[in-house]
């Protein structure tokens, strides 16, 4: 983290805390040099800084002052799914989110592509061009099923600033984080089991328990705070749970970091019902505060945490390059691995683990970081714009996705059909949930370019929900 961002973040920190109020006029920039030690320039990008995520506002000669917090939206209140294991459905509304790639006109408002437009992955380019033009044998050969050893030793040093001390045979390279998490889940469950999950919880995971055969079990869920461990604990006392799937940090769709102590709570009642975690970690290197947070396999002691993730979100999708720290089930997943996928593409793994080593991963990262957040302020600022009252909106902790819960009136799907006519793709909530709730919200992707065509696209979104009100 840089000098500006660690003093924008402490500034933010004190407005959210309520030390500088709304209307408050904040401290001139010589003054904050002064108190921190840092050069005017560096005060001047953190206010910067703060401007674009919509803390504060300047005046001219008059300096910068906290912005109305009248116009901050609320966060949706904790979810209440049905607590029943269910069979799940909604195929066809996350079929035609994928199928919408096809088409390059399509705005994909509800995807969950990553930005690659980005100068920071020109070493990347470099690096798979290398390996190409020098013929390089490990590209054509077989893998070993683990994956390359040279991208299994960047990947244990990227965890440890998750706080996970893993040996190069305790990770295994899989086809994505989607790979990771379906051999861990072939792994762990048979047909018929059942799986508690986040509610909402990402569409991918809940049609992979479809396609396996698993009940989904909807466990409710803060957008502030995460799973109620209180409901997860009821359930565990009332069905037979084989597992829990959970994305602790940066969570899809709601974008929220569980704390510590409810992570550790977690864990302690996962051991006292003997029931396995799947940790879906692929956006935690993209949380806006440093350091990183810590996953929950950091407090792993009995091996029964099984973490999957990728480079998927923080580099490209195309790389399809992700990985599993399974702990006791490791044998059980390489062998999953083997008959589903069998070894992983040499090149894009012999050209990543080179992109870590060089030092380009993290100083993409950084910008990547920056982007995201700035944009999602951008983003959020459209919503409160031209969507109706009564909408609610979360406020991510970090990846670049954004939970939409409007008034209980609109439906989404029908909504998303009428724009298909201008080229616009919503995803609604309701492929987010086992047994199709949610139908009255949506999830936006911050990563989309923050230009006149989007910002149009969201328009038209709003003005189509403010129609649905009004019928």
């Amino acid at each position: 983290m840089t000098r500006y961002e660690h003093l924008a973040t402490i500034l933010a920190q004190r407005i959210e805390q309520g030390l500088y109020r709304s209307g408050d006029r904040l401290p001139s920039v010589r003054a904050l040099s002064q108190e921190h030690g840092v050069s005017i320039s560096t005060v001047q990008q953190a206010y910067q800084c703060l401007e674009a995520r919509q803390l504060i506002v300047p005046q001219p000669r008059s300096g910068y002052f906290v912005a109305s917090r009248k116009a901050q939206l609320p966060v949706p209140a904790m979810s209440r799914p049905v607590q029943r294991p269910v069979e799940v459905t909604q195929w066809d509304q996350v079929q035609s989110l994928l199928d919408a790639r096809r088409d390059e006109e399509i705005i994909a408002l509800g995807g969950g592509a990553p930005d690659i437009s980005q100068p920071g992955l020109k070493p990347l380019w470099r690096e798979m061009n290398r390996v190409t033009q020098h013929q390089h044998p490990g590209a054509l050969c077989y893998d070993e099923l683990y994956g390359k050893v040279v991208l299994r030793q960047q990947i244990a040093r990227l965890m440890l600033d998750s706080g996970v001390h893993a040996a190069l045979d305790d990770i295994i390279i899989t086809n994505g984080c989607h790979g990771a998490l379906a051999a861990g889940l072939l792994a762990v469950c048979q047909p018929g089991d059942i799986v508690a999950v986040e509610s909402p919880s990402f569409h991918g995971t809940m049609q992979m328990l479809r396609a396996f055969g698993f009940r989904a079990l909807e466990i409710p869920t803060d957008p502030v705070q995460g799973i109620s461990i209180e409901a997860l604990e009821l359930a565990l006392e009332q069905w037979p749970v084989k597992g829990v799937i959970l994305v602790a940090n940066c969570n899809n769709p709601l974008g929220f970091i569980m704390p510590d102590h409810r992570k550790r709570a977690l864990l302690t009642l996962a051991q006292r019902h003997d029931i396995a975690i799947f940790e879906d970690d692929v956006y935690g290197e993209l949380a806006f505060e440093y350091p990183r947070p810590r996953t929950l396999k950091s407090w792993d002691v009995d091996g029964r945490v099984l973490l999957c993730s990728a480079f998927t979100k923080t580099i490209a999708p195309g790389l399809r390059v992700g990985w599993i720290i399974p702990g006791r089930y490791r044998d059980k997943v390489l062998h999953m691995k083997y008959v589903t996928t069998g070894t992983i593409v040499g090149v894009t793994q012999m050209a990543v683990a080179e992109f870590i080593r060089g030092g380009h991963y993290h100083r993409h990262l950084r910008r990547m970081r920056h982007l995201y957040q700035h944009n999602m302020e951008k983003y959020a600022g459209w919503v409160r714009e031209y969507f109706p009252c009564g909408t609610c909106l979360t406020r991510p902790k970090g990846g670049f996705l954004l939970w939409v819960e409007l008034p209980e009136k609109v439906d989404m799907v029908q909504i998303s059909r009428g724009l298909e006519q201008y080229k616009i793709l919503t995803a609604a909530g309701s492929m987010f949930s086992a047994a199709g709730k949610y139908r009255h919200c949506l999830r936006l992707n911050c990563a989309l370019p923050l230009d006149a065509r989007h910002q149009r696209a969201l328009k038209l979104l709003g003005e189509a929900v403010h129609q649905a009100l009004a019928a």
